[in-house]
């Protein structure tokens, strides 16, 4: 195959979403994780993503929710965000990864995705809470999702029949629907339990 030939089979436009995702997750992860120190260190201090009583992330740092696993989940929200960045990396240099890879990647971010959802709802219905950089991940965990699970299988990074492309075809061309539902139930839920747009409004 000539240089030309693997160049236009390069998914570019994924790799560049895929470092661009990462990226903003783990800016957000790192946000989470510099200000949880900061508490440990003063016990005072305030973070500042603590815009008001609903708007804040303290209460989540402090819960035993945001330390599920025994450490606070800044940690694996700074590990976890590498891989999309390093994948999108290896991608734009002509990288091409085996089946077995891509199942692991999208199992884990599966994994994120259903994390984020349980963490969204302690967030809302035990905290009463929106963590304003716990949003930043959730916003950018979603799409990560449902267009990393489409976009290899339909573009042929992942070999599959002709039919079995297709169907993953049809999956990527509505993605953005299903991540637009997505953010529309999180915002339907927490509107009804927390009614966050009378406190934007006051703001």
């Amino acid at each position: 195959m000539t240089t030309e030939a693997r160049a236009a089979r390069r998914p570019v436009a994924f790799a560049v979403f895929s470092i661009v995702a990462g990226a903003i997750g783990w800016f957000a992860a790192f946000e989470l994780l510099t200000e949880y120190i900061k508490t440990l260190q003063n016990p005072d201090y305030i973070p500042n993503c603590s815009v008001s009583v609903l708007v804040t992330c303290g209460p989540n740092m402090d819960s035993w929710q945001g330390s599920l696993f025994g450490f606070s989940n800044t940690i694996i929200g700074v590990a976890a965000f590498v891989a999309p960045i390093a994948v999108g990396v290896a991608l734009l240099a002509g990288a091409s990864f085996s089946r077995w890879f891509w199942w692991i990647y999208q199992l884990g971010l599966l994994g994120g995705f259903v994390f984020i959802g349980w963490l969204f709802s302690q967030s809302v219905f035990v905290l009463h809470t929106l963590c304003p950089w716990c949003m930043v991940v959730w916003a950018v965990m979603i799409p990560l999702w449902w267009v990393s699970l489409a976009v290899p299988h339909s573009s042929g990074l992942v070999p599959l029949t002709a039919s079995g492309r297709r169907v993953f075809a049809f999956l990527a061309s509505w993605s953005w629907v299903l991540i637009l539902l997505c953010y529309v139930i999180i915002a339907f839920i927490a509107q009804l339990q927390l009614d966050w747009f009378a406190e934007f409004s006051r703001a």
